[in-house]
């Protein structure tokens, strides 16, 4: 039998009508595709700022792919397919220190190894949330 995933620290959770979404606080960089993608469930001037109730979980799930950092993620609760790992695997550096990665990954934190589809990594080596990038090292002062 495989070994329980470690905890994912931060994270909240959001249920809908057949999808449950999960928020990493730590891991959002605000490139804010959530908003622009479906304002009416992520609404930051609101309490709670996702509200997937009255929209299509495929909607949802679709927009939660375009979150480069995965501080967004969710649960199919209704036989829906799972998020699919982008192929082939993309890995980019971007102007400001920052590695993005889409694919089928496994990245190895504190708490040991995580599966992951949508990353973004520190490109410093200062982050206070190994290895994601905060913008809280050298690179953060690019933004």
């Amino acid at each position: 039998m495989a070994a329980e995933p470690p905890p994912r620290p931060a994270v909240r959770s959001y249920d809908g009508d057949g999808i449950t979404v999960e928020y990493d606080v730590r891991r959002c960089l605000h490139a804010a595709e959530c908003v622009r993608g479906l304002p009416a469930v992520f609404d930051t001037g609101r309490k709670p700022w996702i509200q997937p109730g009255a929209t299509p979980a495929d909607d949802i799930a679709e927009v939660i792919h375009r979150c480069p950092s995965g501080a967004l993620q969710y649960r199919r609760d209704d036989g829906g397919p799972a998020e699919e790992p982008d192929t082939p695997t993309r890995v980019s550096l971007h102007d400001d220190g920052v590695l993005h990665l889409r694919g089928d990954l496994e990245v190895e934190t504190p708490d040991g190894p995580r599966a992951e589809t949508r990353v973004m990594l520190c490109g410093c080596g200062r982050t206070r949330n190994t290895p994601y990038c905060d913008h809280s090292g050298p690179c953060g002062a690019h933004n």
